[in-house]
């Protein structure tokens, strides 16, 4: 039985750059990095130290040469916070793109993109939801 989402593979074009934008940007922690010596290179990140669930940054050149069956799009991410305004003027302060504010359903939501431009969403999380 499953029971947690433990690691989410995010392929990317430049793992340095993408590093960074996690870090310095969206203040992300590298939980490890690992490198098997034959190009195989990869960089778990976390939003905490004690975060359930991880993004391991992986090259996207490299996985579609050695598993080419492999969809290499990238996930469709939802991140939770419990400030959106904050986090929305904290990532407009550091050059993020990032969309307008949406009232939904299930609470406040904006979307951001990363430096290739692949994006990802950020909800308001409600108590009571």
């Amino acid at each position: 039985m499953i029971t947690k989402v433990g690691q989410i593979m995010l392929y990317v074009n430049n793992q340095d750059e993408a590093v960074n934008f996690w870090t310095e940007k969206l203040g992300f922690n590298v939980i490890s990095e690992e490198d098997n010596g034959q190009g195989m290179r990869w960089i778990e990140i976390s939003p905490s130290k004690g975060a359930e669930t991880s993004i391991i940054l992986h090259n996207k050149e490299f996985i579609a040469k050695m598993s080419p069956e492999l969809n290499l799009g990238t996930p469709s991410l939802m991140f939770f916070t419990d400030d959106l305004d904050k986090l929305y003027t904290d990532y407009t302060s550091k050059d993020i793109t990032v969309g307008e504010i949406v009232e939904m359903p299930s609470g406040r939501v904006f979307n951001f993109a990363d430096g290739e431009g692949n994006y990802f969403a950020v909800i308001e999380k409600r108590d009571n939801k």
